[in-house]
């Protein structure tokens, strides 16, 4: 029923990311999405990939504008390369602050620069893969020179014979960025703020379908992956502690203004106002007395091993067919957590 991706802690030092991928293959997940944030994304994607045989790896998502499309798709490339076939590129925009203060990039409007960024790798994969010859001019990316001595070896064609090339994801939450990911890529990968079921329903999935026109392709080919922050354990005291992990997460989340659209659709927004001016106050610890129970359980699935897989088929069945799931903080809950796997898998 559903691919089930694992996820990481963004902090996991790089000499613990093999060890953790092996043990996602154990457990029977399809993927892993790794994050670009405290590490890079396309390292952590190497390891994990080098470090497995058929778990497939996704970026969740690459800060895309500090780095060259062309730099992007030479680490893409030699990942697909390296994994079989295995990699696949989540790019996201990042905010102005962390474009400009952090990586020290020029700022533009992210919508028109993320769809020349994607049609250029679109173009610089058709180069090497094709043969076509590589003419990509854009108002912000120019790709017009391909030597044959920097030009990679085609990729061995898939067994189904399509296209090789990494496939190519985009994590999008405003109304533009979400539409441009049914344009231009080959799904969305949700935030965990617009993951709740009726905002997929009536927000998500109809911008990917907007996208998809505008293309003149069917909704059906852009993939969505679900990235819901899912409470689950053996017992109810790892719920009650879950809860709370997941309860502080969302008040950070829900304290920066871009991520308020779904409580706008709920009739929450006075609570990313308050959120959002407690941080501006310092009062951190006053946060998590926002967001209660019932928020909690709109934007988080809840339920315990035996229950978790009715739960998820509850929620996005008939909405997506890719979701994640967590792995178990205590190795010792593994054969559990294998078994809802297999479950939401269909097994």
């Amino acid at each position: 029923m559903f691919r089930v991706y694992a996820t990481m802690d963004q902090r996991m030092p790089l000499s613990k990311v093999a060890d953790h991928a092996r043990r996602a293959e154990a457990l029977g997940y399809d993927g892993l999405n790794v994050p670009d944030s405290v590490h890079d994304g396309l390292s952590v994607a190497a390891l994990a990939l080098n470090a497995t045989k058929r778990l497939r790896v996704a970026t969740s998502v690459l800060v895309a504008f500090p780095r060259s499309p062309m730099t992007v798709a030479v680490a893409a490339y030699d990942l697909q390369e390296l994994s079989g076939g295995r990699f696949e590129l989540g790019l996201g925009s990042q905010v102005r602050g962390n474009i400009v203060g952090r990586y020290s990039t020029q700022w533009s409007a992210p919508v028109p620069r993320m769809r020349e960024y994607v049609l250029s790798l679109r173009a610089i994969f058709d180069c090497w893969q094709n043969g076509a010859p590589l003419a990509f001019e854009g108002e912000l990316y120019q790709f017009t020179r391909m030597q044959p001595f920097f030009k990679p070896d085609p990729l061995p064609i898939r067994a189904d014979g399509g296209d090789p090339s990494p496939l190519i994801y985009m994590g999008g939450i405003g109304p533009l960025m979400t539409s441009l990911a049914g344009e231009v890529s080959d799904g969305l990968m949700t935030h965990p703020t617009n993951a709740a079921p009726r905002y997929l329903r009536e927000v998500i999935l109809r911008r990917i379908e907007q996208g998809a026109e505008r293309s003149g392709r069917e909704s059906s080919a852009v993939d969505l992956m679900v990235g819901s922050l899912v409470i689950t354990g053996p017992d109810e005291a790892t719920l009650a502690t879950e809860r709370e992990v997941v309860r502080q997460l969302l008040t950070f989340l829900y304290s920066t203004p871009s991520y308020w659209p779904s409580l706008e659709l709920f009739g929450w927004r006075d609570r990313g106002e308050q959120l959002h001016a407690l941080t501006r106050e310092g009062r951190w610890g006053d946060l998590a007395n926002v967001i209660d129970d019932e928020m909690l359980g709109t934007f988080a699935p809840i339920g315990r091993y035996g229950e978790i897989a009715d739960v998820l088929r509850e929620w996005y069945g008939g909405l997506t067919s890719w979701i994640t799931f967590p792995m178990p903080t205590d190795p010792t809950h593994d054969d559990q957590a294998a078994t809802v796997i297999k479950q939401l898998q269909g097994g």
